[in-house]
């Protein structure tokens, strides 16, 4: 796995794949992008953060909208550390106003934001105040209700503009942070690139629910680990969870539009639109949901690691 190589040896080269050299990757576990590691280190547990269940939902459901580090971190400059009980949703707003007028980028391009219907003109605006909305309906409190993944994933649907893939990856997210601690391995919602990649590794898949291939691909990968004499390590004694495969899915059908271009899947997509760029800033020791049990090996807390960048 070539997150744990850029741990071991940070200066390289973590492997020999032209495409993964040049191409830019989501990891393995979606725990350790980077920014879902900015939302579990900092937003949810950071020092300083109070683990209250309305604070947590609305740090994490306002850092995800945008999913954009930047993002969060100039709402934070202009107003202050971001909490529930001191949001003004209008000032927040003209911070986001005055942003896009500079010519900012708000949102992140790794996901297709629909705007909720609330009748603002900035697609900002309208998202600032589906999660007022969220709030003011209890939102933190129904989510902490819940005893399965699933039934946080039909409280998010509830609400336009999050269909089922968006939804599926704020309960994810929630699901990292001290509110809840649910089992990943119970639920799937499987994505559009999920979708094409199953298409591109099974000849029969029109047939089969995605949600049931990447389940059963959960169920069986270690013994296929072994068939095909693969050394996967695991994330310090986690598997891959249906999350995870479902991401999984996703970049295969990105890196086969190189490997592979005679495939075309259901998509019939061509390029891989990011290109990996090395960066001058460390990669960090993971930091991992505290509810997982998790040891980091002594070895990974303080490598300074790798030039930056995402890759299998």
């Amino acid at each position: 796995m070539m997150w744990l190589r850029r741990l071991d040896d940070p200066s390289g080269p973590w492997t020999t794949d032209p495409i993964l050299q040049s191409h830019r990757f989501t990891n393995s576990y979606r725990v350790l992008d980077r920014v879902s590691q900015h939302l579990v280190r900092d937003i949810q547990y950071g020092a300083g953060r109070t683990q209250a269940p309305a604070e947590v939902f609305f740090r994490t459901i306002l850092f995800k909208i945008f999913n954009k580090i930047e993002t969060w971190n100039l709402l934070e400059q202009a107003l202050g550390g971001m909490s529930w009980q001191s949001f003004d949703r209008m000032k927040a707003t003209c911070v986001l106003d005055e942003a896009m007028a500079r010519g900012t980028a708000l949102y992140s391009a790794a996901y297709i934001m629909p705007t909720p219907p609330y009748g603002h003109a900035r697609k900002h605006a309208n998202h600032l105040e589906m999660l007022e909305r969220m709030m003011l309906a209890g939102m933190p409190g129904r989510v902490c209700a819940t005893s399965h993944l699933s039934e946080v994933y039909d409280l998010m649907l509830e609400w336009p503009g999050l269909g089922p893939f968006l939804a599926f990856q704020y309960a994810i997210d929630l699901n990292y942070s001290s509110m809840i601690d649910h089992d990943e391995a119970a639920f799937v919602v499987a994505g559009p690139g999920a979708h094409d990649g199953i298409s591109k590794c099974f000849e029969n898949a029109a047939g089969s629910r995605a949600e049931d291939v990447i389940m059963e691909m959960y169920r069986i990968q270690d013994e296929e680990f072994e068939r095909l004499s693969l050394p996967f390590q695991g994330l310090f004694g986690r598997r891959l969870m249906p999350i995870d495969l479902q991401n999984c899915f996703c970049e295969t059908s990105k890196y086969t539009r190189r490997s592979h271009p005679e495939v075309v899947g259901i998509a019939n997509r061509t390029r891989i639109k990011q290109k990996y760029v090395a960066g001058d800033r460390p990669i960090r020791a993971p930091f991992l949901p505290p509810s997982w049990n998790l040891t980091v090996p002594e070895r990974h807390r303080t490598t300074a690691g790798p030039k930056q960048g995402l890759l299998l």
